[in-house]
Parts: structure tokens; sequence; C-alpha cells
């Protein structure tokens, strides 16, 4: 029985290992990627261990692909065989929320959410729905700034709650996404006229608490006090923060209260990169373009800790719109202007920087030591996750790319100006 017990374990080791080790094959399912639930993933950071195909583009390995009507820049989201994402009429007056077949490309559901008589400005480059959704098992919620925010049945399309009564002036459009922690539901509101975060209990759309955000912007200009952050939950020393970015500053609040447990001075705006927590250090890209426009700051003090919590700071090459990707002590991003940078997450200090060209907004993806880019002219870039540039794979498509990616088991999930595609390896 011994030796029998032995040869089992010995086999059951080699399987594990074997898995592990497998890019593709019957044995990657292991490793495939269950849901992506929320904007940049399960875990907010972009990150995932899904063997994903790095040779594709329009016609090449495509699952499916899939029109999307009207426009939005909300990144799609996944759980089981639906993907969830928001559309939206160019004058912004019907928004929408969209449900594809995770399988076939199929439309399953084309909700007419909120209708909206007069909506105010909002800039070309920007949509009426460029907030990422947050979908679970059940329910789907979706919000649309200052138009209104929602929780449906997916498998219905039911409109379960709805709030329409928070008032904050997008201007230039809304773009904020939603989180979920446990029963409660967490929203950004950063405009012209009011900023405030509020939290929502989930299941009724009940307001928990609100909390103002009470910074001194050093002007009356509302421009200089907008904000499209999503929030991140961390927890650090057995204690949850929830680190929101706003104008000039980044506030951690606690979620069960809304009390402030410290903030930092960064003096950027129209910020929306989502806070990373990695290597006992908060990142924070606050949409500025000085020495502040990027700030690794430890999350424990209290109050003001501008002086004395901030581990390093740069200004050079940081997005105003991409979020960074962190993974074995190296930070990755790409600016607006095609500049892919790597850095010593530990101390800031560059490794390399390399001019790709294009424009680029969507936040990049890393899986299994490799970076997947997406660009608004329709770039698609895979980059090794070394310290030296190397390009493994390039490929264009016909239209461009402001939502940020999402992975379905080993498959991409990728929204353009006008369609949704799944890319994945041909099986085996």
């Amino acid at each position: 029985m011994c030796c029998e017990f032995k040869l089992y374990f010995i086999c059951m080791l080699q399987l594990v290992i074997l898995a592990y080790t497998t890019l593709s094959g019957p044995y990657s399912i292991l490793l495939a990627q269950p849901y992506w639930n929320q904007f940049r993933g399960p875990q907010g950071d972009g990150e995932t261990q899904a063997p994903l195909p790095t040779e594709f583009g329009d016609e090449l390995n495509v699952a499916w692909k899939t029109p999307i009507h009207d426009k939005g820049w909300s990144s799609p989201v996944v759980w089981g065989k639906q993907i969830w994402m928001t559309t939206a009429t160019e004058d912004g007056k019907q928004l929408f929320a969209v449900c594809v077949n995770a399988d076939t490309g199929t439309l399953e559901h084309d909700l007419l959410v909120f209708e909206v008589a007069e909506p105010k400005f909002c800039h070309p480059t920007n949509s009426y729905a460029s907030g990422t959704p947050y979908v679970e098992e059940g329910r789907v919620y979706v919000h649309f700034g200052e138009y209104g925010t929602a929780c449906l049945d997916t498998a219905t399309g039911e409109k379960l709650w709805e709030r329409r009564d928070f008032v904050c002036e997008d201007f230039r459009g809304p773009a904020s996404s939603p989180i979920v922690v446990g029963d409660r539901l967490f929203i950004q509101f950063d405009g012209v006229d009011h900023q405030f975060v509020v939290a929502l209990d989930k299941l009724t759309g009940k307001t928990l608490w609100q909390t103002d955000r009470n910074i001194d912007y050093g002007t009356d200009e509302g421009d200089y006090k907008k904000a499209y952050g999503t929030p991140s939950l961390i927890e650090f020393d057995g204690q949850q923060q929830l680190v929101c970015l706003a104008a000039m500053e980044a506030i951690a609040y606690q979620p069960d209260s809304g009390v402030e447990i410290w903030r930092v001075r960064h003096e950027g705006y129209n910020g929306s990169a989502r806070p990373l927590f990695k290597q006992g250090l908060v990142y924070l890209a606050s949409g500025g373009r000085g020495e502040s426009a990027l700030l690794a700051v430890r999350p424990d003090g209290q109050g003001d800790v501008s002086e004395s919590h901030i581990a390093w700071n740069t200004g050079k090459a940081v997005p105003r719109f991409a979020s960074q990707v962190v993974v074995d002590g190296r930070l990755f991003m790409v600016n607006d202007t095609g500049v892919i940078s790597c850095l010593d997450a530990a101390t800031g200090d560059s490794i390399w920087s390399e001019r790709v060209g294009g424009a680029y907004w969507a936040s990049p993806l890393i899986s299994r030591g490799r970076l997947y880019f997406f660009s608004k002219e329709g770039a698609a870039l895979v980059v090794a996750a070394e310290d030296k540039y190397r390009l493994i794979a390039e490929s264009h498509f016909p239209e461009g790319f402001n939502a940020s990616p999402a992975v379905v088991q080993d498959s991409l999930i990728v929204r353009g100006y006008k369609h949704l595609y799944r890319i994945s390896d041909p099986p085996p």
C-alpha cells in the first residue's frame, strides 16, 4: 500500500508540474482565468496566469467578432458565459448595458438602462459610457456618472435598483468605475462642482456612507477638481483601506465608515489610473505632468503623509490615462504618446524605455511574463516583461482601442471602437 501511495503521489506531482509549465493543451485549463469581474480584473491589477495567445490579428486566431452599437469606452467584464459592457448614443440620450455570450459571440442582452432628456457636454474623445461595470453571480452593476447607477439581473435583464439622485457634474463626460467588496458598492464622484465618495448597499442601492473630499484644490476653476478614478481596496497590517485617487490628492478611507486614514498630495488632475498595491507600496498615477505624476506611497501613515511616506516619485513618460502593471519587482507602463517604460518598483529607477509610437489609453495586461498593449490606432503589441525591451509580436486591427482588455479561460476579450473580439489560439 505504501509503494502504491508513493507512485500515486509521484504521478500527481508530475501532472501538476506539467500543467504549470505547459502553455497550451489539455492541462492549460488548470491555469484558465475563471472570471474577470471588474476594471483590470479580479485583483484590479491587470494580471492573470492564463496562457494567452501571442499571435493574433483582425482575422488571425479570432474565435468571433461581434459589433457593439453606438459609442462606449467601458472595458468588458466576464462572469461565466456572459461578457458585459456599456454603450451610449453619441448624444448621450440613451444609455445601454450589453451582454455577449462568451462562447458564441451572440448578443444576449441589449438593455436600455437610462434615458437622459438633456445630457451635458461630453468631450469627443470620451463617451457617455466609459465606466466599466462590476459583475458577480446574478448581478451586474453599471455606472454612468451623474446620469445614474443601476443593478441589473444578469439572467433576465431586470433592473433591481437604480440611483439617479447624486449631484455631480462630470464635465467632459463620466469615466469612473464602481467596485464591490462584500455587501458594499463603492463609487467615486469627482466633478467640477462636487467631489465625494459613496458606499451603497449592493442589494438595495441605499447609501451607507458618503464622504466629501475636503481637498484644497488651490483654485475655483472646476476643471482642476475633476478626476476619473476607480477605487482600490487594499489590506495592510491587518487593516483594509479604500484608496481613491482624486484631483490634487489621493485619499485612503476606512471602507466600513468612510473615515479618512491618510492622504497624499500629488497636484495632478483628471487622473484615471487605478491605484496599485504591490510590494508594500501604493502606486498612484495622478494624471499630472510634474515630478509627482507617479508616486509610490507607504500606506502605514495617518493624516497628511505628503512629507513622510512617499518612497519615490517621477514625472518621466508617465501616462495620463493608462494604469500601470507591477510584477516581479518591475513597474511597466505606456504613456499617451507611445513610450513604454520599465522601472524598478522599489526605487523608481529607470531600467529601460522604448518609443513604439501611437497613442495608448487602454491599460496593459500581464500574463506569464508577457505584456499586452492596445493602441488608439489599432496596434497590438506583445512585449516581454524583462530587463531589456523585447518585442514578441505585433499586429494591427482596422479599429482602435480605448477599453482595457479582459480575459476569459485562455482567451483575450478585446473591445475596439466598434467590435468586441474573442482572441484564442486554435484548439489542439
